[in-house]
């Protein structure tokens, strides 16, 4: 009887609400109206973290964090790890006033003689390769993205038989003036260490074996996460402009700093997150006035 009562008040509250403001509540646990417009999007607890310390005037409204970096309105909000957990993120943001979303947060590097990438670097991505799973999904269903996006064949299988997974490897991008506000940004603040590159996002983290890290190299990938791809993707999609910038924490495969293979930590690693949280909060204004 008393879940029936309880079933019956909740029904009776939803009446008052758009299924899309019931959406948001379920998965934000706030209301729509206290998502500002520029949304900073971290994954890991440690991003979070420092982004939260920094906030002037802070608020808090259920798993949205409200207040001033560098003089502007911004709320940050923690997707959690991997391309579904960004997307319901951003499928919240698509029903809010957001009208801007910058990722920061870590990703891995390919390292080589010829890749010019080190653990601290920053780099924004240009494109992202949507090896996950969840951008076929969307594709799928919004079949007009067939028309405006780029694929390549999965470059795996020039090396073994792609026997699962996806064999066709779509291509999402950034809104173009958000990625060169953060490149251009960064640029002044360490030109050797800040890096435009190709992206590949994976959800796999334990997967990232040496034939996959040698068909990546061979197509000039630099950089690996498991959420630009959804970011980008979803942002073409929503009209939401989106970009990424991110610190290079470990190198799959490298004998020293291989995050699944080493417990050695370079002693860049935080640094290079923490300057691209202020590359980010530097280039706050100029994102503002370009694009809010």
């Amino acid at each position: 009887m008393l879940n029936k009562i309880k079933g019956q008040m909740l029904n009776l509250g939803l009446k008052f609400i758009s299924v899309d403001e019931k959406i948001v509540r379920m998965i934000l646990e706030t209301s729509s109206s206290n998502i500002n417009e520029i949304v900073i999007m971290p994954a890991v607890k440690i991003v979070m973290k420092k982004l939260v310390n920094k906030l002037q005037n802070k608020v808090v409204h259920g798993r949205v964090y409200n207040g001033i970096l560098n003089g502007i309105r911004v709320s940050v909000i923690r997707s959690q790890v991997g391309c579904p957990n960004a997307a319901l993120t951003i499928e919240c943001l698509k029903r809010s006033k957001a009208k801007v979303i910058v990722r920061v947060d870590f990703c891995g590097g390919i390292y080589g003689d010829n890749t010019g990438i080190d653990v601290g670097d920053v780099v924004v991505p240009k494109l992202a390769y949507c090896d996950d799973g969840t951008t076929p999904q969307y594709i799928r269903a919004n079949q007009t993205l067939l028309n405006q996006l780029e694929s390549i064949s999965n470059p795996l299988s020039t090396v073994q038989n792609v026997i699962a997974g996806n064999h066709t490897i779509f291509i999402s991008k950034p809104n173009e003036i958000l990625k060169n506000l953060l490149i251009k940004e960064a640029r002044a603040f360490n030109s050797e260490k800040a890096k435009e590159v190709l992206l590949w996002t994976t959800d796999a983290l334990f997967c990232e074996t040496f034939e996959f890290v040698r068909a990546l190299k061979a197509i000039n990938i630099k950089a690996i996460d498991m959420e630009s791809s959804i970011l980008f993707l979803l942002g073409q999609l929503y009209n939401l402009k989106t970009a990424s910038i991110l610190s290079v924490s470990d190198l799959p495969g490298h004998p020293q700093f291989d995050l699944l293979n080493s417990n050695e930590i370079h002693p860049d690693m935080e640094v290079g997150v923490d300057n691209a949280i202020k590359i980010l909060i530097k280039t706050l204004p100029k994102i503002q006035h370009a694009l809010v």
